[in-house]
């Protein structure tokens, strides 16, 4: 049974407000750990993602509409704080953990328990958080029971072939150890170099 971590991602949601609230317009063509997807991008994609659960949470997720990048506005920020506010509060329903949320991005009529929806929003924002820091050259730091959680949820997910399709959520599994900081094992567990950029 996936536990409810409703609460671990209103942190990790929170945790990216905070970040995103420094990037400053002359920043978002820095490069990203998602390969190919400058600031602007991954900003963009975080805002519809929000926006697009918030939506599945609330029972009209089944449309790409509800899901679709647009442009980032001069208030980019700010309408990303909105869109966070709009999934926390959605997964804030009584009956959400238990409601059958639409992902369309995985296939029409592709519906998931809300817990697990929840546990998918989650670990995306763990590790998006951690991508806008990097960016930024900004340190990253979650509490550490936030983090086991998200260990959980990431070495739960398949490291098969899907990973290798175009436009997967995550790229193929790196090589980690039980002895290494639990972050940097979430982000090698989900295919980021916790090291980026090389050097």
């Amino acid at each position: 049974m996936i536990p409810d971590l409703r609460a671990e991602d209103e942190a990790a949601v929170r945790a990216s407000i905070t970040l995103v609230e420094r990037i400053r317009p002359e920043d978002l063509e820095r490069p990203t750990p998602c390969a190919g997807w400058d600031l602007a991008a991954l900003l963009a994609h975080m805002t519809a993602q929000h926006r697009g659960f918030a939506a599945s949470a609330g029972g009209h997720g089944a449309s790409l509409d509800e899901w679709r990048v647009r442009p980032l506005g001069g208030s980019f920020a700010a309408d990303y704080a909105e869109a966070g506010e709009q999934v926390i509060a959605a997964f804030a329903a009584d009956d959400v953990l238990d409601r059958r949320c639409a992902l369309p991005e995985f296939g029409a009529g592709v519906r998931v328990p809300g817990r697990q929806a929840v546990s998918f929003h989650f670990i995306d924002y763990v590790v998006h958080g951690w991508d806008v820091a990097r960016s930024l050259a900004l340190p990253f730091g979650l509490p550490a029971e936030l983090l086991r959680a998200a260990l959980a949820v990431a070495e739960a997910i398949p490291d098969d072939d899907r990973r290798l399709a175009p436009g997967a959520a995550f790229a193929p599994r790196l090589p980690t150890s039980d002895d290494r900081d639990p972050l940097d094992r979430i982000l090698a567990l989900v295919g980021r170099s916790p090291s980026w950029p090389e050097h």
